[in-house]
């Protein structure tokens, strides 16, 4: 079987020219490119539509790409802070709420918890008082009333912490 090596290939006016080894050949253009105008025109209609359909695509992901990210924006609540979410975390249990199920109640450590109590305390924000072995953690103005009486003989269970 023979084969043959072309060095090269170019147009030369209206012919295909090609060189190999044993000498030049060259073929009439009309034989290697149909010229059709009709072809020309399907083509570029067709890659037309291509561009169009894809263009469209891309639109409508960016709008639905927009539109939930807008739409979770108004979805979500605004983001509270530590001693707002503690705050209202107590509040929607009644206005007391023992330390413990505080921090089951989070995610976030018992000295986190314990820190974020007691700065909530000095500001006068909460109350908390000893029962027992456990902390009750109250919103001023829902203490139990044996906490808030003013006379000295209050029960030596319930007594506030400092």
């Amino acid at each position: 079987m023979n084969s043959i090596q072309i060095a090269g290939v170019f147009l030369l006016e209206t012919a295909w020219v090609w060189t190999d080894v044993t000498g030049v050949f060259a073929l009439p253009s009309e034989f290697i490119l149909q010229t059709d105008r009709r072809s020309h025109l399907a083509a570029l209609v067709g890659i037309v539509a291509l561009a169009v359909l894809g263009g469209s695509l891309h639109v409508k992901k960016r709008l639905s790409r927009a539109k939930s990210e807008t739409g979770s924006h108004t979805d979500q609540q605004p983001v509270k802070t530590d001693r707002e979410l503690v705050c209202s975390l107590i509040r929607d249990n009644g206005g007391r709420m023992k330390q413990s199920a505080i921090v089951d109640s989070v995610d976030w450590s018992k000295a986190k918890v314990s820190r974020l109590l007691s700065e909530l305390e000095k500001d006068g924000q909460v109350t908390k008082l000893r029962l027992g072995r456990e902390n009750l953690v109250c919103i001023r103005g829902h203490e139990p009333q044996l906490s808030r009486s003013s006379d000295s003989s209050t029960s030596s269970e319930m007594k506030r912490t400092d």
